[in-house]
C-alpha cells in the first residue's frame, strides 16, 4: 500500500497529555483518525472517558490515563502504562500546560509563578525523561511538544506564562540536539490564540480582548484546535523525518509582524 493510501500513523502507539479538552482533545481525534493508538492523559477522568469511548466508537484504539503530569509518578506511570498497553511508545505530543490572567509583572503573585512553571516546564522535563527512556529502548520515536507564540516573542502582562513557553523551546532544542544520534526526534509547536474553553473564559472576562488578537494577528482570526493537531501530526509523522528542533509558529502570522 502506497503513503499516500495509508493511514499517516499507522501502527503507531502516541501518547497525548492534556488530552481532555482543546488542542489535547483536537489531537487524539487527528492522530486516531490516521490509524494511531492514542494513549490520553489528563487529570478529568470524565472527559477522558467521554472522549475514549467517542473514539472506540468509531473504530479507534484508545484507552486513557488519569495523571497529572507535574508529578512525577504520574508522568512515569502514563508512559509505564502506554508502553505496557502497547509494547512500544513511538509518538508523544506533550501538550498539557496553563495559562494565566493578564497581570503586570510586578503585581503578580508568586504562587502563580509557581504554579504556572511547575505546570509547564517541570511537567514537561518529567514527560521528556520517561518518553526518551521509553523511546531509546524502542529504537527512536517523535516527540512534539506544544509551546506557544510567547515562546517565541513576549506577550505583555504575562512575565511567568511567557518565560515558560520559551523554556519548553529551550529543553525542546536541548533534547533534539542530544537524542538525534539515537533516532528520536523532538520538535514544538508554537500556537497563536487557539478556540477552547480556556479562551472562551478568558475572552468573556476581557472584553475587548478577542477583537485586539484579531486586529494583532494578520490572518484576522483565532486558530481552531484542530489546525494545532494538524501540524502536531506532521512533526511527529515520518513526513518530517529530516525534521528536528524545530518551534513551528501556527499562529496566523502573529509572531512576523
Amino acid at each position: 500500500m502506497t503513503d499516500s493510501h495509508r493511514n499517516l500513523m499507522a501502527d503507531k502507539t502516541v501518547l497525548i497529555t492534556g488530552a481532555s479538552s482543546g488542542i489535547g482533545a483536537a489531537a487524539a481525534r487527528v492522530f486516531a483518525r490516521e490509524g494511531a493508538a492514542v494513549v490520553l492523559a489528563a487529570r478529568r477522568e470524565d472527559r477522558l472517558a467521554q472522549l475514549v469511548a467517542e473514539l472506540r466508537d468509531k473504530g479507534c484504539q484508545a484507552s486513557y490515563v488519569v495523571a497529572d503530569l507535574a508529578c512525577p509518578q504520574d508522568a512515569e506511570r502514563a508512559v509505564a502504562s502506554t508502553v505496557e498497553r502497547h509494547g512500544r511508545l513511538d509518538a508523544a505530543f506533550n501538550n498539557a500546560g496553563i495559562g494565566g490572567d493578564q497581570v503586570p509583572l510586578h503585581l503578580m503573585g508568586d504562587e502563580v509563578y509557581d504554579t504556572i512553571m511547575d505546570t509547564n516546564v517541570r511537567g514537561l522535563w518529567y514527560c521528556l525523561k520517561y518518553e526518551i527512556a521509553a523511546m531509546l529502548a524502542a529504537g527512536g520515536g517523535s516527540i512534539v511538544n506544544n509551546s506557544s507564540v510567547g515562546g517565541l516573542v513576549a506577550i505583555p502582562a504575562a512575565a511567568p506564562y511567557v518565560a515558560s513557553k520559551h523554556a519548553v523551546i529551550g529543553l525542546t532544542r536541548a533534547a533534539a540536539l542530544e537524542y538525534a544520534p539515537f533516532g528520536i526526534r523532538v520538535n514544538a509547536v508554537a500556537p497563536g490564540t487557539t478556540r477552547s474553553e480556556i479562551t472562551e473564559d478568558w475572552f468573556d472576562r476581557n472584553p475587548g480582548l478577542e477583537e485586539a488578537i484579531h486586529q494583532q494577528t494578520p490572518q484576522a482570526r483565532t486558530a481552531a484546535p484542530e489546525e494545532i493537531a494538524e501540524a502536531a501530526l506532521w512533526l511527529a509523522s515520518h513526513r518530517s523525518s529530516y525534521v528536528t528542533g524545530l518551534a513551528m509558529p501556527v499562529d496566523g502570522g502573529y509572531s512576523v509582524r
